[in-house]
């Protein structure tokens, strides 16, 4: 479920990758290389880690002006973000199989955390967007964090003109943009204190957005290196729980419980509707403004999958400070069940290629498979955070086609972004706190 197109798909030619292919290699390597580093803030600390680097070298070079990159670039650089978040939910699989006795033993946490991510956005993200007045528009801003599920579920409640679907847009156009970086300083400051579980903090990153939870486990795993394997196979299981509820959560409890929420909020305020017209035109206008930065690109998986294995086993390589069989090896093994899980994907249609690569791959590296430790050891020599080093630096150098609708946005998105990711993460990782403890 994505954003609703203006344009037929467009297959990109090789002469079109490679720019991008090109300049996603030169900075992956260059951010992985340029390592993590850490800053005081207070009375905690921020950490930036290699993928961070990345993401902000790619939006620099997306956004400059010197020799601008082309909005065909950027649409296919978008594209290879959608193989390489694969890559990355590949890449969790096989940490989630050797550690199943962890997840169970988390029993219910893992679904009330959910909880959390919806009194996050509802219950305090709104009502801070009612008192900014951002009007209808707040319903669809906050009932959740707004990646892509959520755009069809307020597209088919309130319509494409609708001041809700604006605000889910809007809010879209923030996440992508805002949200990686934002998640990143936040998790490391609240890990700095170190007050809650990171098995907590692992389900609280888990917030539907596989950049975002890639961004808040890489602190979390940095504070606790000893709990590595268990926090990312925490983290990849919240975030897939999150993702699977999420659409059931949002249609029939969040999206409704903002509505009232929000005619509870503002029912003392009279209607206006000699500016109805004016506010339907003005959201068809920055309807088709998204849409016309967001045409879809399409790539050949035999095309995109080599490019983004040879970028990857480049950043693992540096991180493990040399190459080997090992990491090549997990590569491939990973190309594998991602095209494996794209081809069962498009044949059955109803359980998509997340489902499919996650399942295969917990139960392929488990311990009850015959080849799970040896899946396990060489997949576990590709370090999870390179892997996120290269989703985030393709992310970057998509961002540029973003930056005018962003200025296109309301100021008030930008508190009210931040409230919610805030919120959501906190609140999240609180009732997995509570209940991982009460359930143990």
């Amino acid at each position: 479920m994505t954003i609703t197109r203006i344009r037929p798909t467009v297959a990109v030619g090789l002469q079109k990758v490679w720019p991008v292919a090109a300049a996603a290699f030169v900075i992956a390597f260059l951010a992985q290389l340029a390592g993590q580093v850490t800053f005081d803030v207070g009375p905690g600390s921020v950490v930036f880690f290699p993928m961070v680097w990345g993401l902000v070298a790619g939006a620099i070079v997306s956004v400059q002006r010197f020799r601008r990159v082309s909005l065909e670039f950027q649409l296919t650089a978008n594209a290879f973000v959608a193989v390489a978040l694969l890559f990355l939910v590949v890449r969790l699989a096989f940490t989630i199989g050797p550690n199943i006795q962890v997840l169970l033993h988390a029993g219910p946490s893992l679904f009330l955390q959910e909880v959390g991510h919806l009194l996050g956005t509802v219950v305090l993200a709104l009502p801070l967007a009612v008192l900014l007045r951002m009007g209808p528009a707040a319903i669809g801003a906050t009932f959740s964090l707004d990646r892509e599920p959520a755009l069809p579920m307020v597209n088919e409640k309130y319509g494409p003109d609708s001041d809700q679907y604006r605000g889910v847009l809007a809010m879209y156009v923030f996440g992508t943009l805002i949200g990686a970086v934002y998640v990143t300083m936040l998790s490391s400051f609240v890990v700095s204190f170190d007050i809650f579980d990171p098995l907590a903090l692992a389900m609280g990153s888990g917030v539907g957005s596989g950049s975002m939870m890639a961004a808040a486990s890489g602190s979390i795993t940095d504070a606790y290196p000893g709990q590595k394997d268990q926090i990312l196979a925490m983290a990849g299981v919240s975030n897939l729980i999150t993702t699977i509820l999420g659409v059931y959560v949002g249609i029939y409890i969040a999206l409704p419980a903002a509505d009232r929420f929000y005619r509870f909020l503002t029912r003392r305020e009279t209607a206006e509707p000699e500016a109805a017209a004016a506010r339907q035109e003005a959201n068809r206008a920055f309807r088709e403004q998204v849409a016309a930065t967001s045409a879809p690109v399409g790539l050949r998986i035999w095309v995109s999958v080599p490019i983004l294995a040879v970028v990857g086993i480049t950043t693992a390589s540096v991180f493990a400070k040399g190459l080997s069989w090992d990491i090549i090896g997990g590569y491939a093994i990973m190309a594998a069940l991602l095209i494996l899980g794209t081809y069962l994907a498009k044949a059955t249609r109803f359980v998509s290629a997340i489902i499919w690569v996650t399942t295969i791959g917990a139960l392929a590296s488990s311990t009850y498979s015959p080849v799970g430790d040896r899946l396990t050891d060489i997949v576990g020599s590709i370090d999870f955070l390179s892997v996120g080093c290269v989703v985030l630096t393709f992310a970057g150098l998509s961002l540029g086609k973003d930056t005018a609708l962003l200025k296109a946005v309301s100021w008030k998105i930008v508190p009210v972004g931040l409230l919610a990711i805030t919120a959501s993460f906190l609140l999240a990782t609180v009732i997995a706190e509570v209940s991982l403890g009460f359930w143990s």
